[in-house]
């Protein structure tokens, strides 16, 4: 067929004009107001484009990339307005253009141009275009049934902040079909996402087909049982396994670039190696047998690294990961890596003397071992032509000289690589491990590995850390966030736990800061991403359409304030009693006070349907909603609201991160409440929560004491408990102290911290976390 010229797509678009009638179906408003938000938006001061069926888009010719985009774009319109636009070769003066030739500093720049004639899309590349197709995208939104959709004049020119914009899904825990992988992808498409992690090998599961080691995906990619919650101790008893060939992995990789994303595989190595050991046990210290470990952790067996054979497996997986992924980048992770193992193995130890490695003060020579099994995959990635990433441990014992690092436990490992000049992904778990609940009420959610990751929390991360020189900062090329899925079994938990906060993602990773500065506009915005989830029947989470409830005490009344609002302005209805709100309850208005022992419930009404409904549980002692000053600091990282977190009446669950515990580090917590009259007291409750594996004990001792002056104060209660022991369990520990009844203003509360680890713990000899939740007296 002969290509449409210039002329032929231009008639086109105006016999589409002609045939076209939107009288009968109402006509939608097109906002530029998407996610993440554009560089610029310059409106113009008059006319409009209206987009409605049998308009055409015209498409560089002979580009099959750019024939793509127009499909894309095409298709996107007809899902969400029932809009039905034509695709023709041509460079058109009228309808919608897609084309190449914007000069700008990066290749997934792009302009979007709207007037009373055209909507232009220009980039450098056709990732750009693909890009401001994204956007155009968002700013018509979902318009079901609308004739048509007008496009206010606009001149909207962007360009992303980071090159590299990545989310991970591990599929070594739990694996999901192809069309669900693809739909993950789609997902990122959506957010301006162009890297897909993809984690392929753990202890629990291999999941990638090696032609050359047959047994990974026979044996390797099959567990028994699975272990049923947070290794209870108990197995569902229930087989789980699967793999993708090499042939299904290509498929997704052409999938994905069709979308301008890049798959970057990840084989975990030398740890998490557990599944390929049941496969091939000659590959660990011991011989086994090993099994694929049915269970959630970290396991102790590992590569042996003294084993000429490892180095040879290691060479040639990653032989034929290179020729399935064409990607720049390959991730042999490095991550979690235990050398109990290595440290008692013949042939380790022989390793060790044969190349000379020594401990010192930094590392031990266990560790320089691991290095240089990640030297030598970096080496070979290197002679391949392709670029080595791995998780922030690999900088222990010296940085293999390409690799790129992957910082995961908070930013220190990052900013060392950038100082390092080497290239660096920001992935803190503090802000970007998606796998962490994102409610306080973690009663209600679905099982999660722990932890507390709100969307504003995940919104406020600014990847650039400020410890870095502006020429160290150049360094950090991009940010990603993961999804673990030991506790996610299906694609609709996946989506439910990165879904919306995919999209706090996208911003932090394309947008420039200074367009950060609106959380509650972010909100807005994200509210209209969510009617394309509706659409594409993505189940996401809805808390941003929760009522957002404070509680602060008020020390000068001696109450409780309460405030609350909501993304929208829907109004909001409360009870105290515990009972579920409805719109016969109470409608919050302008504030609430409480001042005695309730349960307070809230619950934001709207016509296509009511929130969930919150929780607050609050108790009333003497001390509530008293001033309180510390006297020994708190820890930064876990200070939330501060010391009015000990008297605000509410108490934490075994989540200690969600604001309701403050944290105590290398100091005790030591406290003092004015009760601001003499007021008589008999005891005082304290609770501890206490997750050993997280560093975080017992306190080991309480001391009550009392004054009138808040000067000198005589001791009225003491108590002191031993060190916790490996079976003591973790949980939160309920700590009351009774006295003979005294009448005082000034009641010091002193709580000693864990100085010393014991010797049973992987952190022995350091200081342990305190965490208090509330002190209250009566």
């Amino acid at each position: 067929m002969k290509p449409f010229s210039k002329m032929n797509c231009m008639g086109l678009a105006f016999a589409g004009m002609l045939m076209a009638s939107c009288a009968d179906s109402p006509t939608a408003v097109a906002d530029y107001q998407v996610v993440p938000m554009p560089l610029e938006i310059t409106a113009a001061s008059q006319g409009s484009f209206l987009l409605k069926s049998g308009e055409t888009i015209c498409y560089t010719a002979g580009n099959e990339k750019m024939k793509k985009n127009a499909e894309f774009l095409a298709a996107f319109i007809k899902e969400q307005t029932g809009i039905a636009l034509k695709v023709a070769e041509g460079d058109g003066e009228e309808g919608i253009v897609l084309r190449l030739g914007l000069e700008a500093d990066s290749p997934e720049a792009y302009r979007l141009k709207v007037d009373d004639r055209k909507v232009e899309i220009s980039a450098p590349s056709e990732a750009g275009v693909f890009y401001g197709i994204q956007t155009l995208r968002k700013s018509v939104s979902v318009h079901e049934g609308a004739g048509a959709v007008e496009l206010p004049a606009v001149e909207i020119n962007d360009s992303p902040r980071f090159s590299y914009r990545g989310m991970m899904l591990d599929v070594g825990r739990h694996m999901f079909s192809m069309d669900e992988i693809k739909t993950y992808i789609d997902m990122l498409a959506l957010h301006n996402i162009n890297r897909f992690h993809w984690h392929l090998s753990e202890d629990q599961g291999w999941r990638i087909e090696i032609k050359k080691y047959p047994k990974l995906t026979e044996i390797g990619s099959k567990r028994s049982e699975t272990v049923i919650g947070r290794n209870s101790g108990e197995y569902d008893g229930k087989p789980y396994g699967g793999f993708y060939t090499q042939e299904q992995a290509r498929e997704i990789v052409a999938y994905a670039a069709e979308r301008y994303i890049t798959v970057i595989p990840e084989i975990d190595l030398p740890g998490h190696m557990q599944a390929a050991l049941a496969a091939y046990p000659e590959l660990g210290c011991t011989g086994g047998p090993y099994e694929v470990w049915r269970m959630w952790g970290i396991s102790d067996n590992v590569l042996c690294a003294g084993n000429d054979k490892t180095i040879q497996f290691i060479k040639d997986v990653l032989a034929e990961i290179i020729d399935i992924f064409p990607s720049e980048y390959i991730h042999v992770g490095g991550d979690e890596c235990p050398k109990v193992k290595w440290e008692t193995c013949p042939k380790c130890q022989a390793r060790i003397k044969a190349l000379g490695i020594k401990g010192d003060s930094k590392h031990s020579k266990e560790e320089y071992l691991q290095s240089y099994v990640i030297h030598e995959a970096e080496k070979f990635l290197t002679e391949n032509g392709r670029s080595m990433i791995g998780w922030d441990e690999i900088l222990e014992g010296g940085l293999a000289p390409n690799a790129t690092v992957m910082s995961w436990r908070g930013e220190a490992g990052g900013i060392e690589a950038a100082r390092q000049q080497h290239n660096v992904i920001m992935t803190p778990n503090t802000y970007l491990y998606f796998d962490y609940y994102q409610a306080k009420d973690t009663d209600s959610e679905p099982l999660a590995i722990g932890g507390y990751l709100p969307m504003e929390r995940v919104y406020s991360y600014e990847p650039m850390p400020s410890a870095l020189s502006p020429e160290e900062q150049k360094f950090i090329t991009g940010v990603q966030a993961n999804l673990w899925t030991e506790y996610i079994p299906t694609m609709a938990q996946a989506q439910y736990m990165v879904l919306p906060r995919m999209a706090a993602l996208c911003e932090t990773q394309w947008s420039a800061p200074e367009k950060k500065q609106d959380y509650q506009g972010f909100l807005k915005r994200t509210a209209r991403l969510t009617k394309i989830y509706q659409l594409k029947g993505w189940n996401y989470a809805t808390h941003i359409f929760d009522v957002n409830v404070n509680i602060a005490p008020n020390t000068e009344t001696g109450k409780l304030d309460v405030t609350a609002s909501t993304i929208d302005d829907a109004p909001v209805y409360y009870t105290l009693d515990g009972t579920e709100p409805t719109t016969a309850s109470s409608k919050y208005e302008n504030g609430l006070t409480i001042d005695a022992a309730c349960v307070l419930r809230m619950m934001a009404v709207r016509p296509e349907g009511n929130s969930r409904i919150t929780r607050d549980s609050i108790a009333f002692s003497k001390s509530t909603a008293k001033p309180i000053t510390m006297l020994q600091p708190i820890n930064k990282p876990y200070e939330f609201k501060g010391a009015t977190t000990l008297v605000d009446g509410m108490t934490g669950d075994r989540n200690y991160k969600t604001g309701r515990w403050i944290a105590f580090y290398k100091n005790d917590m030591e406290a003092v409440i004015d009760l601001k009259e003499a007021t008589e007291i008999s005891s005082m409750t304290l609770r501890t929560c206490v997750e050993k594996g997280d560093w975080t004990f017992d306190t080991r001792g309480i001391t009550v004491e009392v004054s009138d002056d808040n000067k000198t104060f005589k001791k009225v209660a003491s108590e002191a408990y031993p060190a916790m022991k490996e079976t003591d369990a973790n949980q939160i520990y309920t700590h009351t102290l009774t006295f003979d009844p005294v009448k005082t203003r000034y009641v010091k509360v002193t709580a000693l911290s864990e100085k010393n680890i014991p010797a049973w713990h992987g952190g022995k000899g350091n200081p342990g976390f305190l965490f208090v939740d509330e002190i209250v007296l009566n």
